[in-house]
């Protein structure tokens, strides 16, 4: 069933509107009609059952058949503090990571970004179009939340964002001991919040994991082999995926 998020303020009751684009996309897209059933979600992982009972011009009017708790979410939520790539890289990571549960999504700006960013109009355009992309990819894969993406941090700020999760970990290419980065996956995979820090392209600056390392963070390998930008968070949330799902 196709699947729609929705407000709290949208459900009264046994029924829920839906407004906004989602609307003519019902209805000239799916060209649903009265009767076809879709899945309505709260954003905070309730999923109703719904049929559609009317379509107008600016809303769709459903009838709730039944609801339960969404089964797609992490019992640990993940929080991924991705520093700023080149060109359009961060769409993908963004997409990618929602797919595999990510609970948010930091764009963080360090000191290799070639991406700064510095103009706010531009941060808050680029977060925009993150945020729909999120969304797009919240409803792909049945999410029972749409993640939220942040607006651009600097490394500073991130570390200090990140003091408010249980455990943070920070993969460097130059960390060494798969032994020891076992062990942190495992226990991360036990926490509550796990928040996962991935550098730009020319990767972490010394003086920025040591930084990490005051901060409490636990810095880990990912293997002998140096991984891009993109493949680092992907690889990080793909192992603590499957240690978290049930």
């Amino acid at each position: 069933m196709y699947r729609f998020y929705v407000s709290e303020d949208d459900i009264a009751d046994s029924n829920i509107t839906i407004t906004g684009r989602d609307v003519n996309h019902i209805k000239n897209v799916l060209r649903m009609t009265p009767g076809d059933r879709i899945i309505a979600n709260d954003c905070m992982g309730t999923d109703y059952y719904c049929v559609i009972e009317r379509i107008l011009q600016d809303e769709v009017c459903l009838v709730i058949e039944s609801s339960k708790k969404s089964e797609a979410e992490l019992k640990t939520k993940l929080y991924l503090f991705q520093s700023l790539p080149k060109k359009d890289k961060m769409e993908l990571i963004i997409q990618k990571a929602v797919e595999l549960g990510v609970h948010e999504v930091v764009p963080i700006i360090t000191k290799r970004c070639v991406v700064k960013l510095d103009d706010v109009n531009k941060q808050q355009k680029k977060t925009a179009r993150w945020q729909a992309i999120a969304e797009a990819a919240a409803k792909q894969s049945a999410r029972g939340i749409i993640p939220d993406v942040k607006m651009p941090m600097k490394f500073a700020d991130a570390l200090h964002y990140a003091n408010n999760l249980e455990y943070t970990i920070i993969p460097f290419e130059h960390a060494e001991g798969m032994d020891y980065s076992r062990e942190i996956m495992d226990k991360a995979a036990d926490c509550r919040s796990v928040g996962i820090f991935i550098g730009p392209e020319g990767g972490f600056e010394r003086e920025e994991i040591e930084l990490a390392k005051q901060a409490g963070m636990k810095v880990v390998s990912l293997g002998n082999r140096i991984l891009r930008t993109e493949t680092a968070g992907m690889t990080v949330l793909s192992i603590l995926m499957f240690k978290i799902s049930d």
